[in-house]
């Protein structure tokens, strides 16, 4: 039986899961889940083999909120001998598959993180072999065409390891869907991260010279100290900065910065100026979503990036889709053209990404 393994944020593999059949379901390709409990592994069990080719072609793995990365696997988990580790694995492969690049990867775990050493190490010799046989391209290019395929190995132990394949145009460019990136000193708040990620992942880098410019303005709600503030300013930005908190002195320094102390709910601007609106407010999430609607159909905004904070417990996926929909919902009745996707980033922890960009009116 073929399996689509997705990885996820250890603890969000309940979410995944529930996401991956419901949407599987909507393509008519169905299966069941077994997951690796606080591993950040969801093992998808398709009923049709053939299905899950379909499916990591059809499904846009964008669309997937909880879901990092995927693959399809190509036979069962291998056992690797102590020696000749390099063999075992390209003999296991066959000829039918041609790759792009490999990815080595592992849970994301403590456990995985020992694994690192081991990795590296089987890496290069790995790499030589799969070139020779030419099951692997010469060099690592990037192709994005959509026959091109990447193999995945995904090590549980120096032992053991499941391959399988996903396919360039439809998958994370990052190693484990994980887009790792360096903490700025200068930043008030580690939650700079989230903001930086998000503008990385569902802005396209063709568009940061005009949508992420220089001379931009934009309104930070629940803005103190500062950390999304802090990435808006260095884009070259002009913020309104909403709190009732306190901001870093070193932003208000800049002279990009506005501080209104008032409640993040209640304020408006009084020109419709504004391009951007991020939003990282500790709040009930149905509230903020009908907040970030409502500044989208009183023209306030023409992109808004904000996070939904989910409780621990049952259920979040479906209060995801509860929450988009009440978006959805607004913006259709107020005949809005927008596109919206929302992701669980790697630097979001119990919160949810979403992306909302105004397209024009019907």
């Amino acid at each position: 039986m073929t399996v689509i393994v997705l990885y996820c944020r250890p603890g969000f593999e309940k979410e995944c899961g529930a996401e991956i059949q419901e949407k599987a379901a909507w393509n008519e390709v169905y299966g069941y889940i077994k997951v690796c409990k606080n591993q950040g592994l969801v093992y998808f069990h398709l009923h049709e083999s053939a299905d899950a080719d379909k499916l990591i072609q059809k499904l846009p793995l964008a669309r997937l909120i909880f879901a990092r990365q995927w693959f399809a696997t190509l036979g069962e988990e291998i056992e690797l001998p102590a020696f000749n580790r390099v063999e075992a694995i390209s003999e296991a492969l066959g000829t039918d598959f041609h790759y792009e690049e490999i990815r080595m990867e592992t849970p994301d775990t403590n456990d995985g993180k020992e694994l690192s050493k081991f990795i590296r190490k089987l890496s290069v010799p790995l790499r030589q072999n799969l070139r020779k046989s030419g099951l692997l391209a010469a060099k690592e290019q990037g192709n994005d065409s959509r026959g091109a395929a990447i193999l995945h190995a995904l090590f549980m132990s120096g032992q053991q390891v499941q391959l399988g394949y996903s396919y360039v145009s439809n998958s994370s460019e990052h190693v484990m869907g994980i887009h790792r990136l360096k903490f700025p000193g200068a930043s008030p708040s580690r939650s700079t991260l989230k903001l930086d990620e998000a503008f990385l992942y569902f802005i396209p880098k063709e568009d940061h010279e005009t949508r992420l410019a220089g001379g931009l303005n934009a309104v930070d709600l629940g803005s103190a100290p500062g950390g999304w503030t802090y990435q808006l300013v260095r884009r070259g930005m002009m913020v309104k900065a909403i709190d009732n908190g306190p901001m870093d002195d070193d932003l208000m320094q800049t002279g990009q910065v506005k501080h209104y102390q008032q409640d993040g709910f209640k304020w408006r601007p009084r020109k419709k100026n504004n391009y951007w609106l991020v939003c990282d407010m500790i709040e009930n999430p149905t509230k903020v979503a009908k907040l970030m609607a409502d500044w989208v159909v009183e023209g306030d905004c023409k992109e808004a990036m904000f996070n939904l904070k989910l409780p621990p417990s049952a259920g979040r996926y479906q209060l995801v889709m509860k929450n988009l929909q009440i978006i959805k919902d607004k913006l259709s009745e107020n005949s809005i053209y927008y596109e919206m996707y929302a992701k669980h980033l790697y630097y979001d922890r119990e919160e949810v990404t979403v992306h909302l960009r105004v397209l024009g009116n019907k």
